[in-house]
């Protein structure tokens, strides 16, 4: 096999030099170009003090709480909700407010002891950290074998423990871990059409009903299977959501 020769510059030229002396010590020649140059100390990233919500993230002595009132048709007296949350890195742009632990009194002893339960295991989750928005799911898929009830503004509630997770959803959405579906320009504006037209086609008909709408929607308006909501209207023979925008024209 045939090797061709390297061209004259990239050759490599060698030195031999013979040593006739004992070695008594050695040092690292620098590079004759840059005699002075200091030798390169790899930068160290900053350790991050930023806190993320866990298990083991002591109690302030100063929470900031909200409450809401849930009043059903299934008991005498109202629930009140309340959620403490707790401030993380406090004044920096990182700066974070997460639900620490929740709290239900009320009057009624009857469900004492399984809001006792739901209340701490709740906090317990909270203070877990991560993503929590996975309880409202589990609390809205509870049902109560004795039917539901329509809350205040006609939106159907299929049980007092699905309204306690409406209250946490309503909550989260307040602090920014959960983001308001909202509609778009389009749907607003459709419904907007559907309420004046209806209203104009129905002006003798009272607005509210039994169920505590209070003007919100009309009379007779059927429930949404979307919202869970008693919004839907039939203009021209085609089922309208006057809350969500659900069509079933589409």
């Amino acid at each position: 096999m045939l090797i061709a020769p390297l061209p004259k510059d990239r050759r490599i030229q060698t030195m031999t030099i013979k040593v006739n002396k004992k070695i008594v010590g050695y040092k690292v020649a620098q590079d004759s170009a840059e005699p002075n140059k200091a030798p390169q100390v790899p930068v160290v990233a900053p350790a991050s003090n930023i806190i993320q919500m866990h298990e083991k993230l002591e109690r302030p002595d100063m929470l900031l709480g909200s409450t809401y009132k849930i009043k059903t048709p299934l008991t005498e007296h109202a629930l009140y909700v309340t959620i403490n949350d707790v401030v993380l890195n406090a004044g920096t742009e990182h700066e974070l407010r997460r639900p620490f632990e929740i709290f239900i009194n009320s009057k009624n002893m009857d469900h004492f002891q399984w809001i006792v339960a739901l209340t701490r295991i709740i906090s317990a989750v909270f203070r877990k950290g991560g993503d929590i928005t996975f309880l409202t799911e589990e609390l809205h898929s509870v049902f109560d074998p004795r039917g539901g009830y329509f809350k205040k503004g006609g939106k159907f509630m299929p049980s007092l423990v699905a309204e306690i997770g409406d209250a946490i959803e309503n909550h989260l959405r307040m602090i920014g871990m959960l983001k308001s579906p909202g509609l778009d320009e389009h749907q607003q504006r459709l419904i907007a059409e559907k309420r004046a037209e209806y209203e104009t086609r129905h002006k003798g008909v009272s607005t509210g009903d039994s169920a505590g709408n209070n003007g919100a929607f009309p009379d007779g308006a059927q429930l949404c299977v979307k919202c869970s909501t008693k919004a839907m209207i039939k203009m021209d023979g085609c089922l309208t959501c006057l809350n969500c925008g659900d069509s079933k024209c589409g």
